[in-house]
């Protein structure tokens, strides 16, 4: 097993500090750009992030640490974002995301000896028994898929215009 929390902290919270360097300031070709219908641009990812520092990740831990398999603990539509209409920035939304993120670290520090319940489950309502560590190790790994994912959506709107070096860009192979 490689989880630890101070590992996982780490790369928590260095993803909005991340998500600003590589987005803010980027004119809206950049930002609107996606793979395809169907796919999200780097606003609506952030968009996601937000609504999972406020609706998933510390509210599933919490959840777990008071409930843990007597009942599932709420489902969390990964598509909600879609359908929130917000007039913010993404200079905005960033402030937002790194606000949240770290109201939500102060707490998950907050928890006095937590390490004595990475073992303890939850029951997810698809997956069945999950265990914290399980859910922290989860949190960092979908910031890492989210900046991956930016980072494509934007080398994507140069797909057709790098040429023969294709062939050598792993980040534009399908």
């Amino acid at each position: 097993m490689n989880f630890n929390l101070k590992g996982a902290i780490e790369i928590l919270e260095r993803t909005p500090h991340t998500l600003d360097a590589l987005l803010s300031g980027l004119s809206s070709e950049w930002l609107n750009g996606n793979e395809g219908e169907g796919t999200w641009n780097a606003a609506e990812v952030v968009d996601h992030l937000i609504d999972g520092e406020e609706k998933n990740w510390i509210p599933r831990l919490k959840f777990i640490l008071q409930e843990g398999e007597s009942k599932p603990f709420p489902l969390f539509d990964r598509f909600a974002h879609l359908n929130v209409s917000e007039s913010l920035s993404l200079e905005e939304k960033l402030e937002v995301f790194k606000t949240l993120r770290m109201k939500n670290l102060a707490m998950l520090r907050g928890i006095t000896d937590l390490e004595i319940y990475f073992e303890k489950t939850g029951l997810h309502p698809a997956f069945g028994p999950v265990r914290v560590r399980e859910l922290i190790s989860t949190w960092a790994v979908h910031d890492l898929t989210h900046i991956s994912q930016i980072s494509r959506v934007l080398a994507n709107r140069y797909r057709t215009d790098v040429g023969p070096w294709i062939e050598y860009l792993g980040i534009l192979k399908k």
